[in-house]
């Protein structure tokens, strides 16, 4: 298993380079210290149905876990806590403080649809200014305070494989609380009631060919086959999270995400279950092709089958050549599958969190989310290096096309050196070489073209009406398709009038 910042699951914040709200952070740290002695008391909760005080919980372990949306150690720790808090529910209660990477972040709403849109069933705490980030002293996303029965901060524990250590720790201090008849048993506080039900429930990605629509209704665990007016032909996947293979809705899927198409097969990042999964799509049998079901930082090697790797949340996939191109948002990295081989290697990406080019295996990247193909390059959103990238598949050479890094954020048109994205998670390229972004937490599309020694431009799309958080991008034709995840709605553009259709799903 690897064992680095990035691959431990440990984002490691520093003020001096996090660019927050398009202005200097560290003038925005230094304007908001927080008034000590400071708890989660005083902060806007959100996914619960009353406000939340630590006093009122003494008698119980409490666990105050810092995350923020974006980040793909955070989504990978939190299933796995709150089955921990399940097994110790009587003495155990599991809060979230969400302490924001993005301007977009900061507002109550966005944090209480991101906690539906990951299934989290806990009360959440909106850390909007950094107050409880600095009272308790974290340095990292995902980070867990754990609090003793009698209110005392007892240690600060750091990454994503921090849930073995953290169990055992809460079961210690249930353990001693009860032989010093310090325990209380009443039962945890509740959450509020979730999104309102429509067709789709935050869909991720869309695929598109001459006469089919597919599309990723994530928080359903399900891929839908519609025509493109929106009638729904198939579903595959039960509905219900789980990892099994089958036919059409017998499948079972967790948090699917990124599709491709290659002939007859559908191909959808699995994403909740760290696998590749394929749909033949003539008989709608699912089988698996990539990942082991769980999740891990294993290597390929020649001698391994590709189904027995443990891997980190594939996000986004393409199709070319019989050869799978797989973007390991948990592992930092590329992968590339020959499918007639069956053989996988890495092809870009050192394991490392960070904005670096150069050669493939020596670059850095920062949870890639979105992959096209343009005139011999991989394009890369790098969702979490706030950056478009792009890799020569003829010298292996990885270089930044627009985009400034990980800590540099912002909304900003212009060329490479000075465009600016916020969290890009989509990816698409029309028949003339334009490349279409959907830069995520700025809500906006932006198209990019080659611009001579300038490099690349981007410039904002002016559309009939503002997106909340688009995701995932497909063109046919002169038609863009967009998932716009918060909305829980698809849109068609059209390339030439400009004109956007929201489209409805049904029967």
């Amino acid at each position: 298993m690897l064992r680095d910042i990035g691959q431990d699951g440990i984002w490691q914040d520093d003020f001096k380079h996090h660019d927050f709200e398009h202005h200097d952070f560290e003038e925005f740290a230094m304007s908001a210290k927080p008034q000590l002695p400071l708890s989660v008391d005083a902060l806007d909760w959100v996914n619960t149905r009353g406000r939340i005080t630590l006093d009122s919980l003494r008698g119980r372990v409490v666990i105050l876990l810092f995350w923020s949306y974006d980040n793909i150690h955070c989504i990978n720790l939190l299933p796995r806590l709150q089955k921990m808090a399940a097994r110790l529910h009587d003495g155990v209660v599991l809060l979230g403080v969400h302490t924001p990477k993005y301007a977009a972040q900061r507002q109550a709403l966005t944090i209480s649809k991101a906690a539906h849109r990951l299934h989290l069933r806990v009360p959440v705490a909106n850390d909007a200014d950094w107050r409880a980030w600095r009272a308790f002293g974290i340095e990292s996303w995902p980070s867990a305070v754990v609090i003793d029965c009698e209110g005392g901060v007892v240690r600060v524990l750091q990454g994503e494989l921090m849930g073995d250590e953290l169990e055992t720790l809460a079961s210690n201090l249930l353990e001693d609380a009860a032989a010093r008849d310090l325990r209380r048993f009443d039962a945890a506080p509740g959450v509020d009631g979730g999104e309102p039900q429509m067709s789709l429930r935050f869909p991720s990605a869309v695929a598109v060919d001459a006469q089919r629509l597919y599309v990723s209704d994530s928080s359903r665990n399900r891929v839908l086959e519609c025509t493109q007016d929106g009638r729904v032909l198939r579903q595959f996947g039960s509905g219900t999270p789980g990892y099994w293979d089958g036919r059409l809705n017998d499948a079972g899927f967790c948090d699917p995400q990124g599709l491709a198409l290659s002939g007859e097969s559908l191909y959808v990042a699995d994403t909740g279950n760290h696998a590749v999964r394929r749909v033949r799509l003539a008989s709608g049998q699912v089988e698996t092709v990539l990942g082991s079901g769980r999740e891990g930082f294993d290597t390929p090697r020649a001698a391994i089958a590709p189904r027995t790797l443990a891997v980190s949340a594939p996000v986004a996939l393409l199709v070319r050549d019989n050869q799978m191109y797989v973007s390991m948002a948990g592992q930092h990295q590329i992968w590339r599958m020959d499918l007639a081989a069956d053989r996988v290697e890495v092809l870009v990406g050192n394991g490392h969190n960070r904005l670096l080019d150069g050669p493939a295996l020596e670059a850095g990247l920062v949870q890639p989310a979105a992959l096209a193909y343009h005139a011999g390059q991989l394009l890369i959103a790098d969702a979490g290096a706030n950056a478009v990238r792009a890799l020569r598949i003829a010298d292996g050479k990885l270089s930044t096309l627009a985009g400034l890094g990980p800590w540099h954020p912002g909304l900003a048109d212009g060329t490479a050196g000075t465009a600016r994205f916020a969290h890009p998670l989509g990816l698409a390229v029309d028949g003339t070489g334009t490349v279409y972004v959907a830069d995520t937490l700025n809500g906006r599309l932006c198209r990019m073209n080659p611009a001579g020694r300038a490099g690349w431009t981007v410039q904002s799309m002016v559309l009939p009406q503002t997106l909340q958080e688009p995701a995932g991008l497909a063109i046919a034709g002169r038609s863009l398709w967009l998932a716009e995840r918060s909305t829980h709605l698809l849109h068609r553009l059209d390339l030439d009038s400009g004109a956007l259709g929201k489209l409805s799903l049904g029967a």
